[in-house]
């Protein structure tokens, strides 16, 4: 038996690990857990997971469509945003046909290109962000989707509206742009640009977001795509029909309607932010300011080693030479004594190589 010969360009998803004895902020989670009225309806509605859920998620989706002032059938929800990402090259991709993104960013839209034997062309980036002219310069007749992380993970940088509606305005109308929003509600930047300014803009934009961070709900695994009509009829054609189980449906909508617990998981990322950036300067680290919940550090060394030693000392850190970023690191922005500790870890392991 032979497998499919694109499958040999598939490299395993290489995920935030946790060492024995560690604290985890390696992957982006919400330090808070998850939203305590999720728990609530999770609990509630156990009983019901003999049978299957909504195949439609009618209710989040109506709950979506008017947070967002959409229509109902503006949206499609996913087992994870990173399911949506399969899905939507699944959609519109060929094999032959090609992808552009940038060249350190999540791994996850080479990897739908590659399960549809499509090729990838990586932008270089500039100061961590999405260089979107260098983009502009790839596009070629099989180019069909381009994906940008906004913010970008991992460098938690971002591009302002002028800019992001200036080059949708260039995309011609058979390419299909993919906003990654997964860390949109931690932003505070004021020229971030809304979901409902994209997708007004033109009907070849999808904007995708996760349940997964703010929300702390990743291991249930869902998300949502937002477009015009159009663009979702296509998409739902690759939708299995019960991707989103029962407690996720529950849980998503119940905490979409948690204010007290959003504004909270908001307020302790912004007061981790400021401390980790002051101690950063302090030890006289580059680190790029970050609109999400994390923040992308340059170390100069071995991303490798320095994973490893800090760990040792009791934080998991994520190392990014997997984003091709070799001697960098990114590191979740937790609660105070989790910033803390990650601090001191840091600290003793730059001490101990004279640094």
């Amino acid at each position: 038996m032979r497998k499919r010969k694109t499958l040999e360009k598939i490299k395993p998803y290489s995920a935030g690990k946790k060492y024995k004895n560690t604290i985890k902020m390696s992957s982006n989670e919400n330090p808070l857990g998850p939203s305590p009225a999720a728990i609530r309806a999770i609990k509630k509605d156990l009983k019901n997971i003999n049978t299957y859920p909504d195949p439609a998620c009618s209710n989040l989706k109506k709950a979506l469509a008017k947070k967002y002032k959409v229509t109902e059938n503006q949206i499609i929800t996913g087992n994870g945003s990173d399911e949506l990402m399969v899905m939507i090259a699944a959609t519109y991709l060929n094999p032959g046909d090609n992808i552009i993104t940038g060249k350190n960013t999540f791994s996850e839209y080479e990897f739908a290109a590659n399960l549809m034997d499509a090729e990838t062309q990586k932008a270089p980036m500039t100061d961590g962000s999405f260089n979107l002219d260098a983009i502009l310069s790839l596009i070629n007749s099989k180019t069909r989707i381009i994906f940008i992380c906004n913010p970008n993970n991992p460098t938690g940088t971002y591009i302002g509206k002028t800019k992001i509606l200036d080059f949708i305005k260039k995309i011609p109308e058979d390419i299909l742009v993919v906003f990654d929003h997964a860390y949109a509600e931690y932003v505070t930047a004021a020229d971030y640009p809304s979901d409902r300014e994209l997708i007004d803009s033109k009907k070849n934009v999808v904007i995708l977001h996760t349940f997964s961070k703010v929300y702390g709900l990743a291991g249930l695994r869902i998300g949502y795509a937002i477009s015009s009509p159009e663009r979702i009829a296509d998409i739902s054609l690759t939708k299995q029909p019960f991707n989103n189980n029962i407690p996720a449906q529950k849980a998503a909508l119940a905490a979409l309607s948690d204010d007290g617990f959003l504004k909270k998981s908001q307020n302790i990322n912004e007061k981790g932010k400021k401390y980790l950036y002051k101690e950063l300067k302090n030890m006289g680290l580059f680190f790029y300011p970050t609109e999400a919940n994390f923040i992308c550090i340059r170390l100069d060394r071995d991303s490798r080693e320095a994973f490893l030693e800090i760990a040792k000392r009791g934080v998991s850190i994520r190392a990014l030479d997997s984003f091709g970023l070799a001697g960098w690191i990114r590191v979740t922005i937790g609660t105070e004594k989790q910033n803390r500790l990650f601090i001191k870890a840091l600290s003793s392991y730059l001490s101990d190589k004279g640094v």
